[in-house]
């Protein structure tokens, strides 16, 4: 693929020029003038140059004495010229008027249209995503170490890594197509055809899984590889498929499409695929097979409709700023900015708090007792109050504070780590009474707002402050650190909890009791082996429970003296302080 153009260099699109810096348009508040002060702005640093004619606003000027000592937030990361420009809110990428009594109008239809488009295509890639990171593990959990499964959780890595190839898919396209369909299709037409590939082979690597793990790694690594590039596409198509005043439900669209996708492949799946579910209500057992074909028949569907019915907006670019090697040095650019690595440095470290809970706890309540059927019906459950919550929270991270809810969450995240800690050292033995299980409900929507809240606001906050000029890369940038912190440390601490894990074997005789200690009633071989002697593994130190304690004690730690107060400078910074200018 390659993006041609046909355009003189005198064409030169108004929409898409970097603003001059010689004029400070200012409305003022107190005295309602109206009246444009052309005088000189301060000196920019030479990277946070707006990139975007329409990202300039006329905000009403906000005297700098009048800050209350809790909105004086630190900008220890301006200069001292650059405070003073702050101070006389030359904000030229706030979309937020500060008019009180100002009403907010009805979404468009085009706006509602571009919602309904962006869901179905987030649900795509919601699809392969629910089997790779949920149903196929706890599938596998039964053949399975930890360990082992710690080498399948490999094959989420594409998503968290897609920082790698997005500048060739921002800039690389054909423009008969559109710069952004240009990918999203053949990805789509290549994740069908993966799904329907595995489904054709699914009973030889699942018949014996320990020994066709690379392969099943391979493939599934592959499904989420394609289902990353289709995501740096829609990523950045959202930035323009959205009015700007509407922008804030791009993240709202990735919740309800990628949770309807990962919750139809992970707890909806595993509930039709439950034997004993399938006897209760007398419906035919759902195979993975069969599901991975409907799945493929959808994927090709929508696909074929995006082809045929869908038109994409041109957008007009200079050929310097398309080519893919500016698209990497732009990202070097913008890896440069103090803000941006504290940024990273955040995101890579912000999730471990509540990683063995994510990791874990599911397949430890599975070991407990807890019926696949039954943890698909809690989720199921769940699933409406995360798309509501989606929604309010979208409206809550839509002012000039979208950090704050990110933040707020972090503490009830812990605090249901930490319950749900206990919840596997208690839990009780089968059958599971009807007050256990409605507690294990609340416990888990609760959770899931709170998980939600936070992916909303992040969300919100990468789209209000990524450059529309490159909005694939950008967004695609600060995703992948977020996507990469919650994604680096499942391998260890999978790896931790059979690493901290102690287990003999027990073999009982006739009318004595004969205790083998074995090397290792860990893994699964060390388990067959058990068997084998007809004995039992016992576990005399569960690994779980100290990695959970690790986990959460950094958790807290790390977001006390790190995440609070970085995150409150960072969002108090003006939004062109994230924009770059061309060399």
């Amino acid at each position: 693929m390659s993006a041609t153009r046909n355009r003189s260099p005198s064409e030169d699109p108004p929409s898409l020029r970097h603003r001059s810096n010689n004029a400070n348009l200012v409305v003022d508040s107190e005295h309602r003038t109206g009246q444009i002060d052309m005088s000189p702005l301060p000196p920019l640093h030479k990277k946070a140059v707006s990139s975007s004619l329409d990202s300039i606003r006329i905000v009403p000027r906000v005297p700098t004495g009048s800050y209350s000592d809790l909105e004086d937030v630190e900008l220890s990361l301006l200069s001292e010229e650059e405070r003073t420009s702050v101070g006389r809110n030359l904000q030229d990428g706030d979309v937020h008027s500060s008019a009180g009594g100002a009403k907010t109008t009805a979404m468009s239809s085009r706006d509602k249209k571009a919602m309904t488009l962006l869901i179905i295509l987030y649900l795509i890639q919601g699809i392969p995503l629910g089997l790779a990171l949920g149903s196929v593990p706890f599938i596998l959990r039964e053949h399975l170490s930890y360990s082992q499964l710690g080498v399948f959780a490999l094959s989420n890595y594409p998503y968290s890594l897609k920082l790698l190839w997005s500048p060739i898919v921002d800039s690389t396209f054909l423009p008969s197509i559109g710069r952004r369909k240009s990918w999203i299709i053949p990805m789509q037409l290549i994740i069908g055809s993966l799904m329907l590939y595995i489904a054709s082979n699914v009973e030889r690597l699942m018949e014996d899984p320990a020994d066709n793990i690379y392969e099943l790694t391979f493939v599934f690594t592959s499904l989420v590889l394609f289902s990353a590039t289709q995501d740096i596409a829609v990523d950045g198509w959202a930035l323009t498929l959205l009015s700007q005043e509407n922008l804030s439900y791009a993240s709202t669209c990735q919740t309800i499409g990628l949770n309807t996708g990962f919750f139809a492949s992970f707890t909806v799946f595993l509930a039709l695929n439950s034997e004993a579910f399938a006897e209760k209500w007398g419906i035919p057992r759902l195979e993975l097979s069969t599901y991975l074909r409907f799945c493929s028949l959808l994927c090709f569907g929508v696909t074929f409709w995006l082809t045929f019915f869908e038109t994409e907006g041109k957008e007009s670019l200079d050929e310097s700023e398309m080519t893919v090697s500016s698209v990497y040095k732009t990202i070097w650019n913008i890896c440069k900015l103090k803000h941006v690595q504290a940024l990273i440095v955040m995101h890579f470290f912000a999730k471990i708090g509540f990683q063995a809970n994510e990791a874990v706890t599911s397949l430890k309540m599975i070991e407990k007792g807890l019926g696949r059927e039954d943890l698909a019906i809690v989720v199921l459950i769940d699933f409406p109050f995360q798309i509501l919550g989606g929604w309010f929270a979208a409206k809550w991270s839509s002012g000039d504070k979208p950090l704050r809810p990110w933040i707020w969450a972090f503490w009830p995240r812990l605090a249901f780590a930490f319950l749900s800690t206990l919840i596997v050292y208690w839990f009780p033995t089968p059958p599971l009474s009807y007050g256990f299980f409605v507690y294990l409900i609340i416990h888990t929507v609760l959770q899931g707002l709170a998980s939600t809240i936070q992916f909303v606001g992040i969300s919100a906050f990468h789209t209000r402050i990524s450059d529309p000029l490159i909005g694939g890369t950008y967004m695609t940038l600060l995703n992948t650190f977020t996507n990469l912190g919650g994604t680096w440390p499942k391998y260890f601490v999978l790896k931790g909890v059979d690493f901290f894990s102690e287990a003999y074997c027990e073999v009982k005789e006739a009318h004595s009791e004969l205790l083998v200690k074995a090397s290792e009633c860990v893994s699964e071989r060390g388990k067959e082996n058990c068997l084998d002697i007809d004995g039992k593994c016992i576990t005399e130190h569960d690994g779980y429970y100290y990695v959970s304690a690790i986990c959460m004690s950094f958790g807290v730690l790390f977001l006390v003296f790190y995440i609070i107060p970085t995150a409150r400078k960072l969002q108090a910074l003006p939004v062109y302080r994230w924009r770059i200018s061309p060399e």
